[in-house]
């Protein structure tokens, strides 16, 4: 296991150490590194990816570097093609298996739910949907983030390449065209697993703004990268979300959301800092809507609730953004210069930074073993332990390295 090499890492801190110990822990129990059934889940695994590439900086360990792109084999192996209880076979995409193998990403992936999708002619059931099989845009932008973090950490350019191949297909499956033709195109939140037909119609809020940012993102690495370019340019995909997320108002109450806006956030501010021009005003608007955000969330109550009636994945979703706020204010106290919006940027982080003991309180409470015991926690052991770890050691998922070469 990795984290036999802890022991050789004496300025690994303790936050690193914990983390290395939930990542080790879901390794084995997910059968990652070992022979206990397979368990992969989209979501889950992406965040997974991102800690391991974290940890292998963070320890000075190649062997963190193998578990990440080891999951990413079994997760296109196993999410790339069909269910087991499935009578369709190969891969979900339709290619065959050595077009398969170049392209795992073509078709989608599966969210790895535990029960088979929504048959064509079943009632829908609302209850029910939550553990069906199919496909979420969210999950797919999420694995698009961890591929591109493997070239980033790399410089290895097939990922993102998958990378871009499931942003292609994403967008032309969850996205279409309003009736009337003039107006931005719409998205679909849930689709079948070979994405040929709606399973939940209405769209994410924040779909469209994870989408543009993501693409934004591929398309960065893949123009720095030193070989000849192939792979979609995504130059449809990104004006066509750019068009929808033009007058989004991202505004929620949700504390994952609310962590994934602070994440979109700080990815804006490293993709501008590596000569990115995403849509004016981007970045404030995303401030905004967190700061309204965060002003409600903190009034809620929902931090004094008993851990039986909190879900931990979603609270550390928070954490983590606030980790990325803490990081965008020391990315600003930094710059040798300060561009004529840091007045109103400086604004913002003093709002966000009051909200930062949010972090350490959620992390501090789904650290202690007594709030690990309770059906919330173990019913999403895995999410939840992932999380954790990655709240504890951010590096993996939050910093875009600059892509370039290959990194032995």
């Amino acid at each position: 296991m990795a984290g036999a090499y802890v022991e050789n890492q004496s300025l690994t801190d303790t936050r690193t150490q914990q983390a290395i110990t939930l990542m080790d822990s879901y390794a084995q129990r997910s059968g990652l590194t070992s022979d206990q059934l397979r368990k992969r889940y989209l979501w889950t695994d992406a965040f997974a990816v991102c800690n391991y590439l974290g940890l292998a900086r963070a320890t000075g360990e190649s062997a963190y570097i193998e578990l990440a792109l080891k999951l990413v084999d079994q997760v296109h192996h196993t999410l790339g093609r069909h269910r087991q209880d499935d009578p369709r076979t190969g891969w979900i995409s339709g290619l065959s298996e050595d077009e398969g193998e170049l392209h795992p990403t073509r078709g989608g992936l599966r969210i790895g739910k535990t029960l088979p999708e929504r048959g064509e002619h079943e009632e829908f059931d609302e209850r029910l949907e939550w553990d069906r099989d199919g496909q979420y845009f969210h999950y797919l932008t999420k694995w698009m983030h961890a591929l591109d973090q493997v070239t980033r950490a790399t410089g290895r350019a097939r990922f993102n390449i998958w990378a871009r191949e499931l942003a292609g297909s994403a967008f032309d499956a969850f996205s279409y065209p309003p009736s009337s033709g003039h107006e931005p195109r719409r998205m679909v939140w849930k689709k079948s697993i070979d994405l040929t037909r709606a399973l939940v119609p209405s769209m994410g809020k924040h779909d469209p703004l994870d989408g543009y940012i993501t693409s934004l993102q591929l398309a960065a690495t893949a123009a720095a990268l030193p070989q000849p370019d192939t792979g979609p340019k995504l130059e449809h995909e990104t004006a066509g979300f750019a068009l929808m997320v033009h007058d989004g108002e991202w505004t929620t109450g949700d504390a994952l959301g609310l962590g994934g806006l602070l994440v979109d956030a700080y990815r804006v501010q490293q993709l501008q800092q590596q000569g990115v021009q995403p849509q004016p005003q981007l970045l404030d608007k995303l401030l905004d809507a967190a700061i309204t955000g965060l002003r409600y969330y903190a009034r809620s109550g929902e931090l004094q609730q008993p851990p039986q009636y909190r879900l931990a994945f979603r609270e550390l979703g928070l954490a983590i953004g606030l980790h990325a706020v803490e990081r965008m204010q020391q990315a600003l106290d930094g710059a040798a210069q300060h561009d004529a919006s840091s007045p109103r940027l400086q604004a913002q982080l003093r709002a966000l930074m009051q909200y930062t003991d949010l972090r350490e309180h959620i992390e501090n409470f789904w650290r202690n073993p007594e709030h690990q015991h309770t059906d919330s926690w173990t019913e999403h052991r895995d999410i939840n332990e992932v999380m954790l770890a990655t709240s504890l050691a951010p590096d993996g998922l939050l910093e875009l390295l600059a892509p370039g070469r290959e990194r032995k």
